[in-house]
């Protein structure tokens, strides 16, 4: 990089500065071995730290925030038991390869220290002969993914001064549009955002107005735990201003909040506060068919929407459908600044089950719940950086041309978001009560005839003008003997009654008195 003004040739560092030896860069391959520790929800982090010749101010400047900054921001979103490694970069050199580590291990509670300590002795570097050192962007960032996480997934941090300029090239631009396109075209990186920061100092030879921090979400699991630590807050602890999307470009670009609803009979639409958007439905709706007032908003700060075309589908019970839309183009829609859109919607009524229904019954007294997405697709979008943005980036990075270098990719002219819905149909409790007494009469039938089957029934038989008693259950089969010991008939007990069966000829038997 381009090292600030009587500073390039044969420079010395202030008197009390001191020169950090740290370990070599193949040695971040330690993290491979440290993000096996955490489990697999833990994601490894890896921290650049740029202390090439522009930093200068950074570091000199007694009342520079900068080392604190990275000290927060580092436990703010390493989380106990995850890999975190701390590195220095500038530019590699014959004996003096970047990045540097000066921190490698699995996040605890002595980290905080560990950290402070190695940021404590660092300073800007030098090349092998006295030069302050120059910059390599895309050369840290390399080493990040390939040698710290060893091709795992994870999140890159950079924290820089936006100065690109391997071997003192001047050519700032054109390093720096190196550096978007390793972005923009890496297939790793699935998600880049910049997070612009007001740091004025001064050095002795120089000064600064902002820094510069970079994510950079490496494969789906760095994907996953950088949208986690953007929601849980964790980020915004540190860094209060919102973040500026380098990618994606092409998805999660627009978000829908329902503004005005003209229901259908039994139909009710809600925004709940996890962002699904909840259509309640009651279970006599026929055929809920809504008007849907939205804000369609712009979710990719610090683009603007210049124009682009829309169109929508709802996937709801195994039913695609369209959505008639009240605008199919949309124009100038900017961050942060909501425009109406409307729709008509219809749910799938024919999916849901009836009162009666075994998935009724289940769910009465809470809700059947039926999801779903509906899909916005922007055709031939054409995106343009911010005014406001590009005004702050002039005013922290003066001189700097990287607000040209956002611009987006020319093949990103499309995109979709998602928005999760819920169908929910509350059942009452009548069925299940009417189903619960049926079934209590049916139990007590069986169980009164149950009790009639195995209770013992009396029986009045006379033999031989002699009364006798006998009792027997349903079902069983009895011998009837007469005085002198001889069978002479068989009682049988039904559920219905007695009966004699097998009586002997000229046998004097009978049923009663």
């Amino acid at each position: 990089m381009a090292a600030p003004p009587g500073l390039e040739r044969g420079a010395r560092l202030a008197p009390g500065s001191a020169v950090v030896t740290a370990v070599p860069v193949r040695c971040l391959c330690a993290l491979a071995l440290l993000c096996g520790s955490g489990g697999a929800a833990a994601a490894p982090h890896v921290f650049l730290v740029q202390n090439s010749g522009w930093m200068e101010p950074f570091y000199s400047d007694p009342a520079s925030p900068f080392k604190p900054l990275v000290t927060e921001l580092a436990l703010a979103v390493a989380r106990p038991g995850e890999a975190l490694v701390l590195a220095a970069f500038n530019q590699s050199q014959p004996n003096a390869p970047s990045p540097r580590a000066l921190v490698s291990t699995t996040v605890g509670g002595d980290t905080r220290a560990a950290v402070t300590r190695a940021l404590a002795g660092l300073d800007t570097a030098r090349k092998p002969g006295g030069a302050l050192a120059d910059t390599d962007l895309g050369e840290a960032v390399g080493a990040a993914m390939t040698q710290a996480l060893g091709g795992r997934d994870g999140i890159v941090w950079l924290v820089t001064n936006n100065r690109n300029s391997p071997n003192n090239d001047q050519a700032t631009a054109a390093r720096n549009r190196e550096f978007y396109r390793l972005i923009h075209d890496g297939g790793k990186i699935r998600t880049a955002l910049a997070f612009p920061l007001r740091m004025p100092v001064k050095g002795e030879h120089f000064r600064a107005n902002g820094l510069m921090v970079y994510a950079f979400a490496i494969g789906e699991g760095g994907a996953r735990a950088l949208d986690g630590l953007l929601a849980s807050g964790a980020v915004r602890k540190i860094i209060t201003g919102p973040p500026a999307r380098l990618k994606p470009l092409d998805r999660d670009t627009v978000r829908l909040v329902p503004r005005k609803v003209e229901n259908a009979p039994g139909v009710t639409f809600a925004m709940g506060s996890n962002g699904v958007l909840r259509a309640d439905v009651a279970p006599h709706a026929s055929s809920p068919t809504a008007k849907i007032g939205w804000n369609i908003e712009n979710t990719m700060y610090p683009y603007t929407i210049v124009s682009a075309s829309l169109s929508a589908r709802s996937r709801l019970g195994g039913e695609n459908r369209t959505v008639t839309l009240g605008s199919t183009r949309v124009h100038g829609l900017a961050p942060n600044q909501p425009q109406p859109l409307g729709s008509t919607l219809q749910l799938p009524v024919a999916q849901l089950p009836g009162k009666w229904s075994v998935a009724a019954l289940q769910s009465a007294g809470s809700a059947y719940v039926l999801p779903g997405t509906i899909e916005v697709h922007l055709a031939e979008q054409k995106l343009a950086l911010s005014s406001g943005f590009r005004e702050r980036m002039a005013e922290l990075f003066p001189g700097d041309p990287l607000p040209d270098i956002f611009t987006p990719p020319a093949r990103i002219a499309a995109s979709t978001a998602v928005l999760p819905i819920e169908v929910r149909v509350h059942y009452g409790s009548g069925p299940l009560l009417a189903a619960g007494a049926g079934l209590l009469a049916l139990l007590a039938a069986g169980l009164g005839a149950a009790y009639g089957w195995m209770r013992p029934r009396r029986a009045l038989v006379t033999v031989e003008d002699e009364q006798r008693t006998m009792h027997a259950r349903t079902g069983t089969v009895q011998p009837i003997y007469d005085k002198a010991g001889n069978e002479v008939a068989r009682l049988k007990t039904t559920l219905f009654g007695h009966q004699l069966i097998d009586l002997r000829e000229g046998a004097q038997v009978r049923l009663g008195r």
